[in-house]
């Protein structure tokens, strides 16, 4: 079995992992500098360039659906973070003109934006109103039909009960007639045609009375196709009123107002530019 000398590492050599720490610590070191020197690699003409560029793609953002309003917030934070980026660039000096309009453009697009989130508030308000007018006129028609069949279910049992009457009348009539001119006489002539008046009168009186009962009934279905239409016309106005106010949701009126904003940030941008270079010349 043959010796095999033991390989000592050179004094002060450190290990391999501790050579993986050290190198890890290094490119953190590395990556936090590149970071902080992100702006020393971007010049004056990129940064400006590259802010008014993104100024212009936000004026021109449309937003896809509504509320439109849960886009605002978003959309301003994005817009002061262009303007930060650019402002923290060392070679921009922000001045009082330039800060003064900044915060003028901004402050203007912050209060339309909330009158624009306020008309909106009211809109879904007009939303809801619709619902409820919706809903109302369905009860309405809904009780107006119930009202109608029952009206009808009555009258058919009125005439069914006064023609039964009608017909048992006519029976016996018809066998009054027979009595007069049958074998059997049962009655005086008399007795005979008395009674045949009086069941005469009686059928005459029960239709004069399904004439009575479909005309009331008629009356009472019209008094209550009037009180329907007067509950109802008022509701369907106000429904009409109420989608032709609810069709301003279906737009983003905020986007013209948005483009001027940044149109101004731009104008604002460009002058400091302007200011800027004037003294250096």
């Amino acid at each position: 079995m043959g010796y095999h000398p033991r390989i000592k590492s050179p004094r002060g050599a450190k290990p391999f992992r501790e050579k993986d720490k050290n190198k890890k610590r290094n490119y953190k070191r590395f990556g936090k500098s590149t970071e902080e020197n992100t702006h020393t690699n971007i010049t004056k003409k990129e940064i400006s360039e590259g802010t008014i560029k993104r100024l212009h793609m936000l004026g021109n953002q449309k937003f896809g659906s509504s509320p439109f309003s849960q886009h605002f917030e978003r959309w301003l934070t994005s817009v002061e973070s262009v303007l930060d980026e650019f402002e923290s660039h060392p070679d921009i000096s922000a001045d009082d003109q330039y800060l003064r309009e900044r915060s003028q453009a901004i402050a203007i697009i912050k209060l339309q934006l909330e009158d624009h989130h306020k008309k909106e508030k009211v809109i879904e308000q007009e939303i809801k109103n619709i619902s409820d007018c919706k809903n109302h006129l369905q009860q309405i028609d809904t009780e107006y039909v119930t009202a109608t069949i029952a009206l009808k279910s009555r009258k058919n049992r009125e005439i069914r009960r006064l023609n039964s009457t009608i017909n048992r009348l006519k029976i016996e009539q018809e066998k009054v007639i027979q009595i007069k001119t049958g074998f059997f006489r049962g009655l005086s002539r008399s007795n005979r045609e008395q009674r045949e008046i009086v069941i005469v009168e009686e059928i005459i009186d029960k239709q004069r009375e399904i004439e009575i009962v479909t005309l009331n009934l008629n009356t009472e279905k019209k008094k209550l196709l009037d009180e329907y239409e007067r509950v109802r016309e008022p509701l369907l106005e106000q429904i009409k009123i109420f989608q032709k106010k609810t069709k301003d949701l279906e737009t983003d009126d905020s986007l013209e107002e948005r483009w001027f904003a940044c149109e101004a940030l731009i104008d604002a941008v460009n002058m400091l530019l302007q200011r800027e270079a004037a003294q250096t010349i």
